[in-house]
């Protein structure tokens, strides 16, 4: 697993880069700041960043929150704090794991593995998601160009159906490519 680290003393950065190469990982970038942890995660899309919370530029938290809403990787916070504060802060970032200094190198691995299963089950239930509202999207469509159809052109529900389905498969569009049509040439 590739993993990035990010932290601004280079002592505990050496550190924690042999922790995780001990451990088997693989440390694809080391950041001293914030936004250098950003930039560094956007170049190698690690599968896991592993970031202190006290950082110049921007912190571990902010950080954590960037790479969550861009869908790059799981944030685990290694942080000498534990406030509740902070806490609240990471939890609303959408950080995957927060271990307090000092922490064991066993600590590490299984953090580590929880969130990067944890930040695919989310990816995978944020890409079902989408599907859905497109799905939504295009029932909606549909249901009101049936309506128009069903109004303009005194058709029954049925037929009004068929016929966005047929200029689908005849036009090879979807049948929400075809509803659309139909609503914006009828000025719906």
């Amino acid at each position: 697993m590739r993993v990035l680290i990010a932290d601004d003393d280079p002592i505990i950065r050496l550190d924690l880069k042999q922790m995780l190469e001990n451990l088997g990982y693989e440390i694809v970038a080391e950041a001293e700041d914030g936004q250098s942890a950003v930039d560094l995660a956007q170049t190698h899309s690690p599968d896991v960043c592993v970031l202190d919370v006290k950082m110049p530029v921007m912190d571990g938290i902010d950080v954590a929150n960037r790479l969550a809403n861009e869908g790059i990787a799981p944030a685990i916070l290694l942080t000498a704090y534990s406030d509740t504060d902070l806490i609240a802060r990471a939890k609303e970032a959408g950080v995957f794991g927060y271990l307090t200094k000092p922490f064991k190198p066993s600590d590490l691995a299984p953090a580590i593995e929880v969130a990067r299963s944890r930040f695919e089950q989310n990816q995978q239930l944020m890409r079902e998601v989408t599907t859905l509202q497109e799905r939504l999207e295009a029932r909606k469509a549909v249901e009101k160009a049936k309506g128009v159809l069903m109004e303009r052109e005194g058709v029954s529900e049925a037929e009004a159906y068929r016929r966005i389905q047929q200029q689908s498969m005849n036009q090879r569009l979807s049948m929400r490519e075809v509803a659309e049509a139909i609503l914006i040439a009828h000025g719906v």
